[in-house]
């Protein structure tokens, strides 16, 4: 895809992100097996659930924006599951795996929030004004996961670890 102005950007950046959900949709369930901590288990569990309305959400803005909802490879993602899942091969601690376990998916999301902050302020730019509320719900989703696998890890995971 060629990019030749803010609004062809904007439907890559989207194609980006849409591709990442994809793929952690998929990821995800691995995760859930490897850690041993039970809050932690359902944390992924329930994150499964609201990344599959992350992706309708993201199929309702290509709807929005008369394009059809599609992916466009994105390395860093895979990079980063790619690390993720690396951890979770050589990691043998149950501990220790669930500290790394929750940095990897906090790299995720911090990912998501980035890519969700710049459609959100581009959408705002090209006038999307429909799709704002759409990207706003997401954005807030993937930060009250951060801040959850924030406080898990602070409360009692790296402590167990340590």
């Amino acid at each position: 895809m060629a990019i030749n102005n803010l609004d062809d950007l904007f439907e890559h950046t989207l194609k980006d992100i849409y591709f990442a959900e994809n793929h952690i949709h998929k990821s995800l369930p691995k995760m859930i097996e490897k850690a041993s901590n039970a809050s932690l288990a359902k944390l992924f569990k329930d994150h499964r659930e609201e990344t599959t309305g992350q992706i309708e959400r993201l199929e309702k803005v290509f709807e929005i924006l008369g394009k059809k909802p599609s992916g466009e490879e994105c390395p860093a993602i895979e990079g980063i599951v790619e690390e993720a899942e690396e951890l979770m091969d050589e990691v043998k601690d149950g501990a220790t795996l669930d500290a790394a376990l929750i940095a990897a998916a906090q790299a995720v999301e911090h990912y998501e929030i980035t890519r969700y902050g710049t459609l959100l302020t581009w959408a705002k730019e090209l006038g999307h004004d429909d799709v704002i509320p759409l990207l706003r719900d997401t954005i807030d989703q993937e930060k009250s996961a951060d801040d959850k696998l924030s406080r898990l890890a602070e409360d009692r995971l790296n402590k167990k670890a340590a």
